[in-house]
């Protein structure tokens, strides 16, 4: 793995991430987690990480990545920071004083949140994690298997130290809103919620879900209802955390609109600008663009780009605050923002005045370990 790790940072990873609340990551030590963390480092880079708990354990999670960043002299960033299910709403200022507190006794981490109050995942993540352990063909006899189907739909309705329960947090099947799905029989069900997707099945909205994981091969994305707002609004306006959508790339129209997504997918940037900074005045405009452009960049160790300076790459985006807004929901997600007029990426334009133009000037880009590696060679 240490050799994996190597290669990788030296074809221009930017550092190691892990999502230790999923199979397979869950069942790494902290141990593992250091020694590879360490190699990444060697090259320059940083580790990025959805951290192991983001519910009940949340603060021994944090400890946990605090531990990381330490051991191995590491650059720390916590994927969309967040206190998930309701008897830990409520925790997410506590959560920020422990990271102020960690780097004041010098250890480098930080946080991305997005500003929305439900996230988003794979439906097999709201089963327990021996389900899907071993692989998809595995977890298809697992939920095939009466006997282990019983024992999971009965764990999905306990709380648990195991494991991350996504579906009784989410209040169960009533929270969980499917929006992709790859077999296009399952289409039709997309932008229902478990709880409406039992109901037209005629099925325990558990059965109905632990169907559809099978027939997708546990391809199936989920929205779920997990998060309280004023958590969200104040971590999404501290100092230390950047900005992030947590989504692949969507568009309104060709092949990456023929699924539903989360609105964040669309509106996380715009979302920010108009509802924490115009209208409930969380942070100045300059203090939110700070946290979008170069906060983001040096979290990864992008030297060359996020401020507008001469010798600097032009990555600039034009936008009229007065305008600016998202309009993505999740019924009906796959709607660009308002009030973003132009775009450049490169020095180039991609948006001219709100419409997209020709231009394709994007580039990989490539961390630190790459130069190295090339310059010992």
């Amino acid at each position: 793995m240490r050799q994996i790790v190597a290669q990788a940072m030296q074809q221009g990873a930017f550092g190691l991430s892990t999502a230790l609340q999923y199979v397979p990551d869950t069942f790494a030590s902290t141990d593992e987690i250091v020694e590879l963390a360490k190699i990444a480092r060697l090259y320059g880079g940083v580790y990025f990480t959805h951290q192991r708990s983001e519910g009940d354990q949340i603060f021994d999670s944090l400890d946990e990545v605090f531990s990381v960043a330490q051991r191995a002299n590491i650059s720390a960033t916590i994927w969309h920071l967040k206190a998930a299910y309701s008897a830990n709403w409520g925790k997410m200022p506590e959560v920020l004083r422990r990271i102020e507190a960690a780097r004041a006794r010098g250890i480098d981490v930080a946080a991305s949140v997005y500003p929305y109050a439900r996230a988003s995942n794979d439906l097999i993540a709201c089963f327990p994690s021996w389900v899907s352990e071993g692989g998809t063909e595995k977890m298809i006899q697992r939920l095939k298997d009466p006997v282990k189907r019983a024992r999971a739909k009965k764990e999905m309705d306990e709380p648990s130290d195991i494991w991350q329960n996504q579906w009784r947090g989410s209040g169960g099947a009533a929270g969980v809103l499917l929006i992709q799905t790859l077999n296009p029989e399952l289409a039709k069900y997309e932008g229902m919620t478990l709880e409406e997707i039992g109901h037209h099945m005629n099925k325990d909205p558990k059965d109905a879900a632990m169907d559809i994981a099978v027939d997708d091969r546990g391809k199936s994305s989920v929205v779920i209802s997990i998060m309280d707002e004023t958590d969200v609004r104040a971590a999404v306006s501290d100092p230390l955390t950047t900005f992030g959508t947590d989504s692949g790339a969507r568009a309104e129209d060709g092949p990456l609109s023929k699924t539903k997504a989360h609105p964040r997918a669309f509106g996380t940037f715009p979302r920010i600008l108009a509802e924490y900074v115009r209208e409930q005045h969380t942070m100045r405009r300059e203090e939110a663009v700070r946290k979008m452009t170069s906060l983001a960049a040096s979290r990864v160790g992008l030297l060359d780009r996020g401020i507008l300076r001469p010798s600097m790459i032009a990555d600039v985006t034009v936008f009229d605050p007065k305008t600016m807004n998202d309009v993505a929901t999740y019924s009906d997600p796959l709607h660009y923002s308002l009030g973003v007029k132009f775009v450049f990426v490169n020095g180039r334009a991609v948006l001219w005045d709100g419409a997209i133009t020709e231009e394709r000037p994007g580039q990989a880009l490539r961390g630190p370990g790459y130069q190295m590696a090339r310059t010992s060679h």
